[in-house]
């Protein structure tokens, strides 16, 4: 049996095709949303265990946590195909006189703002979710730890796709203060949260290595 049903493999055809989505955006979302389910299943391995039993409230809480950035992330799998289609439309419209030229610059400026917010959200919710790892990582069941490590990897690698879904979408876009505000939210989420993600994936090593 299968543990891919077809939506799932549905999903990796289209991927996988010239079709305009999913895209990067999708994928990002969607392999976040895998992230945070593995740092969920550390949470639920936890519960119960006599050994643990001081920082069950707490595990409980980060299972609450991730289980509402698992379903964020994947309201942005649809959301990011909904955001992007507009934008490949743009690109197909015609630019034969000046008139034309201006009005699909405008056009396409105007889409990829709003193209941008997807990943950026998708920024966001890897954030949430390595530090939800990071603390899983100090205080989840050992027999399970790799699996922090593994998720901690999924949201980083979601919070790079993020950033670089962003970048391709600001080469189009002049207006200076939106410009501004993006780039900056986006270095610091993608510099603090690669860190962390670091961070956790070392200390998961350190104790994997006895």
């Amino acid at each position: 049996m299968s543990m891919l049903d077809d939506s799932s493999k549905n999903f990796i055809t289209a991927l996988a095709s010239k079709a305009p989505v999913p895209g990067g955006g999708g994928a990002a979302a969607l392999g976040g949303a895998i992230g945070m389910a593995l740092s969920n299943m550390v949470g639920n391995l936890t519960l119960g265990k006599k050994k643990y039993a001081d920082v069950e409230p707490e595990i409980i809480e980060l299972i609450k946590r991730g289980e509402d950035v698992i379903k964020e992330l994947e309201n942005l799998v649809d959301k990011d195909a909904e955001v992007f289609e507009p934008l490949s439309k743009a690109y197909g419209l015609p630019k034969n006189t000046p008139e034309e030229i201006k009005y699909k610059e405008e056009i396409i400026e105007n889409c990829s703002i709003v193209a941008c917010s997807v990943p950026m959200e998708i920024m966001r919710k890897a954030f949430e979710g390595i530090k939800i790892h990071a603390r899983m990582g100090q205080i989840g069941t050992a027999i399970a730890l790799s699996d922090v490590g593994c998720g901690v990897t999924f949201l980083k690698s979601a919070l790079i796709a993020g950033s670089l879904n962003i970048i391709i979408n600001l080469n189009t876009i002049k207006n200076a203060n939106f410009l501004d505000k993006t780039r900056k939210e986006m270095d610091t989420l993608l510099a603090e949260g690669s860190k962390l993600a670091d961070d956790t994936l070392n200390l998961v090593i350190g104790k994997l290595r006895k």
